[in-house]
């Protein structure tokens, strides 16, 4: 089963809200998901995100592929580089 760690839409017409969730990459965006991890909230100034750092690197080094907005996101957290010197 292939994962991606990607953004699930929820919030009123107009006025976005996103809560990051890793799920199936065959389910649709806001569909079916496996485990929220977080939050993103770009209505606020400055956008608010909060990611359960433990989580997502659990989900990173068992093979979930981030999507380019959720890669985004986590490079802003620093927990891309954490991941990335894990790996070394």
């Amino acid at each position: 089963m292939a994962t991606k760690i990607r953004l699930k839409r929820m919030g009123a017409k107009k006025n976005p809200f996103y809560r990051v969730v890793v799920a199936d990459s065959r389910a649709p965006r806001d569909g079916r998901f496996i485990e929220e991890i977080g939050y993103y909230d770009p209505a606020t100034n400055p956008a608010t995100i909060k990611i359960d750092e433990e989580k997502a690197l659990k989900w990173l080094t068992t093979g979930a592929k981030p999507s380019d907005t959720a890669k985004s996101l986590l490079q802003k957290q620093g927990i891309m580089s954490k991941f990335a010197e894990s790996r070394k």
